[in-house]
């Protein structure tokens, strides 16, 4: 019987070894799987044991197994005081199906393309305020988009007091547990104490309820104001009832819209900021993609430019080269389980891992290397490439995401010329429970660009 390696540690040195991991969560793992190979576990001397692993092969037969073989709900708890009991990442078995039907509608298809106008109009209003020679935090600016973009598509709100409470309130919840010194406390459930609103978890309990309030009292006016002709996405949950002709209740609603507001906005924004920083790091991308750019008409339509392939590459390579999500969500064992030909008792945490699979030399060549190329020459595999985890638990917002991320970099190349502010090394940090560019990463409009490109809107 094969059991992976790993090593055996005592509970202080444990501890030490996640602090690290939640501070330097690539170079840790990257050292790990180069010492231990693949799969390893965290630790042996711990149980549950929480198994890491990177072979497509393995991957694939997590993905394609029964359902019924893992728990897929119990090890997500880290997310409860974030997204709430009834959010579709902390359900299991028939509920998390029932809610994942009922979600799915409202991001695929025709429903898509009618968000492709708004996220160019929202994109177009951010940069406006970008002045020639003044940098601004790349970060908080993709922030401001997908913010508005989610609030949009999600609610329907382009404007007014409602809209304004939750731009803000959000945009201070996330930020109070969005460094990587506040992050341990997602980590570390014993430090969650309310000690009024002066304290850490405080603030930020007392910025959740002011988010659930708002969001129910919008539900609720929506529910009296009913509107077949809304398209947004929230009026669309709201009308859709399951196989025994349930709605969703107030309560999952709003569980169900703050893991759209926290998925779609906070990943986006990192997605889009790294991309930025990538185009800008490497001249000879930024002149291919103008280039593809150059070859649309002035009256170009989004979905025409959500299909550019070069485009789309880059967008690929970003969340290749740095995933924003670290792994996909765990699964537990219920019974003794063979990956591979190793053996893993009941209770075992499976972990896939999407960063450690990003980084096999295996599967992508010179890996260290931003190449876009790599994705016109070869077609990964769903358990080569997952920046959107997979099987029954991956992401149900990746189409909107990857549609959302394409628009906003075309019209924002199209309209401005920029470049970073600094020369210094931009490295990955802990935002939360993602990985993100940091902070304080800063560009420099040079100039706005007056050649041929395509209007966008």
């Amino acid at each position: 019987m094969k059991i992976p390696n790993g090593p055996s540690s005592p509970a202080l040195l444990r501890r030490l070894r996640m602090l690290k991991w939640i501070f330097r969560p690539f170079s840790v793992l990257e050292q790990r799987a180069k010492r231990y190979g693949d799969p390893f576990v965290i630790s042996k001397n711990t149980s549950p044991w929480v198994v890491y692993f990177s072979n497509p092969k393995a991957i694939q037969q997590i993905f394609t197994a029964d359902p019924e073989l893992f728990d897929t709900n119990s090890a997500n708890k880290i997310l409860l005081p974030l997204l709430g009991e009834h959010s579709l990442i902390l359900l299991g078995g028939e509920r998390h199906q029932r809610q994942r039907r009922l979600l799915m509608p409202p991001f695929h298809g025709d429903r898509l393309r009618t968000y492709g106008q708004v996220i160019c109009a929202i994109t177009e209003q951010v940069i406006s305020q970008w002045k020639v020679g003044e940098a601004f935090t790349v970060r908080a600016s993709m922030q401001e988009i997908s913010l508005q973009v989610i609030l949009s598509a999600v609610f329907g709100l382009h404007e007014g007091q409602r809209f304004d409470q939750l731009r803000e309130t959000l945009t201070l919840l996330l930020d109070s547990v969005g460094s990587p010194l506040s992050s341990v406390l997602l980590f570390f459930p014993s430090l969650q104490k309310d000690w009024g609103p002066l304290s850490p978890w405080g603030r930020f309990l007392q910025l959740k309820q002011q988010i659930d309030q708002l969001l129910i009292a919008e539900i609720q006016a929506r529910r009296k104001q009913a509107d077949p002709n809304r398209d947004d996405i929230l009026s669309l949950l709201i009308a859709a009832r399951d196989e025994t002709g349930q709605a969703m209740s107030d309560a999952e609603l709003r569980d169900e819209l703050l893991t759209l507001l926290f998925a779609g906005h906070e990943t986006t924004a990192s997605a889009l900021a790294w991309a930025l920083y990538w185009i800008d790091h490497l001249p000879e991308v930024q002149s291919k993609l103008l280039h593809e750019l150059n070859t649309l008409p002035p009256d170009a339509d989004p979905s025409a430019i959500a299909r550019l392939p070069y485009l789309t590459a880059v967008c690929q390579e970003t969340l290749r080269i740095y995933p924003i999500a670290i792994n996909t969500f765990p699964r537990v064992t219920k019974s003794a389980i063979e990956i591979m030909g190793y053996q893993f008792e009941p209770g075992t945490v499976l972990m896939p891992s999407i960063y450690l699979t990003h980084q096999r030399e295996d599967i992508y060549p010179e890996l260290k290397l931003f190449k876009p190329e790599r994705f016109l020459e070869r077609q990964f595999s769903s358990y080569e490439y997952l920046p959107f985890g997979g099987g029954e638990r991956r992401c149900i917002g990746l189409a909107f995401a990857q549609f959302e991320m394409k628009l906003v970099l075309a019209t924002i190349l199209s309209r401005c010329e920029l470049k970073l502010a600094s020369n210094r090394p931009v490295k990955p940090t802990r935002r939360g429970l993602t990985v993100a560019p940091p902070t304080n990463m800063r560009m420099v409009v040079t100039q706005r660009r007056q050649q041929k490109t395509p209007v966008l809107l």
